[in-house]
């Protein structure tokens, strides 16, 4: 072999081609018209001049200030229950909740004389329950509710998301029609974001937690019946040709020659599904649909932002908690 054809045989390729090139050019013209529709000059000197001014410089920042004035509303964290006697159906004081107390506040407050429609000064007392941690319990129930939307979400999906991978995989379903029908079903279900579905759904169901577990339950059925046909179509043939060449019908072919090459994948999907669950949950609780979302627009809309607060760390834990359960989870499993 010349030398010649020697150097033309081990020429690495460039990087970058006249059409590589104009893709690129094409790219940055888009991301530059988007980005001056959707104000991204004015997001990036904003946080410009909120980073000068955390660092001490005498900058007036209207996003500093703003963060500032959200972060001193959300403290001191309310953990905290104080509940008006009088609003307790059946209250009994002599058997209180544990930790509990009974405490009585007096105070003056000014009201209308409905005779000399003057002011005049009356003496009111009030007596409250008071739970040291009792907000903190409930916010914890509700976030055991939340767990448990996600999870039936997940379920839900897992029952409604098989069949649908399995009529959609080409190489188990070879009708064209039932194949386009299943794959259609899955894009409406995908297409469909969950916080749309749940406001049809609160509407229907009414508010509570079942509004939450379908609007999850259906939109994530629509990734797996994706997922498991794409992982079904590209299981190795082989395993598949062995057993349809003794006879086996799809329905074995896919127990024994397919499902042992996917399960390992299906697991880390439907992990996946739980965990998008968790946060989805908190977001369509905003709307209804059960959960600790519900407590968080409650309080909001009530500016109790110190429960706000509480919920928001609440959250925050219990999203780090689920990420290290599904991390030993995958370690052990897959």
């Amino acid at each position: 072999m010349s030398e010649a054809a020697q150097d033309a045989r081990w020429r690495f390729p460039q990087p970058y081609d006249a059409r590589g090139a104009a893709m690129a050019l094409l790219a940055v013209i888009v991301l530059v018209v988007t980005g001056a529709r959707v104000d991204m000059d004015r997001m990036l000197a904003e946080t410009g001049k909120a980073l000068i001014a955390a660092a001490g410089a005498p900058v007036d920042s209207q996003v500093a200030r703003g963060l500032s004035s959200v972060g001193r509303q959300f403290l001191p964290l309310q953990i905290s229950e104080r509940t008006e006697v009088g609003r307790i159906e059946g209250f009994d004081p002599e058997r209180l909740p544990p930790f509990s107390r009974i405490e009585t506040v007096e105070t003056d407050i000014q009201v209308m004389d409905p005779a000399t429609l003057r002011p005049r000064t009356v003496h009111e007392r009030k007596t409250y329950l008071v739970q040291p941690v009792g907000y903190l319990v409930h916010v914890a129930l509700k976030l055991v509710e939340t767990l448990e939307i996600a999870l039936w979400g997940a379920v839900l999906a897992v029952i409604v998301g098989l069949p649908l991978g399995l009529a959609g995989a080409r190489n188990l379903t070879p009708h064209p029609l039932a194949r386009a029908a299943a794959r259609g079903l899955v894009s409406l279900l995908r297409a469909v974001p969950e916080l749309i579905s749940a406001l049809l759904l609160v509407l229907a169901y009414g508010f509570g937690p079942i509004a939450g577990v379908l609007a999850l339950g259906l939109h994530a059925a629509g990734f797996l019946g994706k997922f498991f046909a794409e992982e079904i179509e590209n299981a190795d043939p082989k395993p598949q040709e062995a057993l349809q060449a003794i006879g086996a019908n799809r329905l074995k072919v896919f127990r024994y020659a397919i499902l042992p090459q996917v399960a390992p994948q299906y697991v880390a999907y439907v992990l996946y599904i739980l965990d998008r669950n968790v946060r989805m949950a908190t977001v369509i609780g905003l709307v209804g649909a059960g959960g600790i979302g519900q407590e968080l627009k409650g309080r909001y809309d009530m500016y109790d932002y110190g429960h706000v607060g509480t919920i928001l760390v609440a959250v925050f834990l219990l999203v780090i908690a689920l990420d290290v359960a599904s991390a030993r989870l995958r370690r052990r499993w897959l």
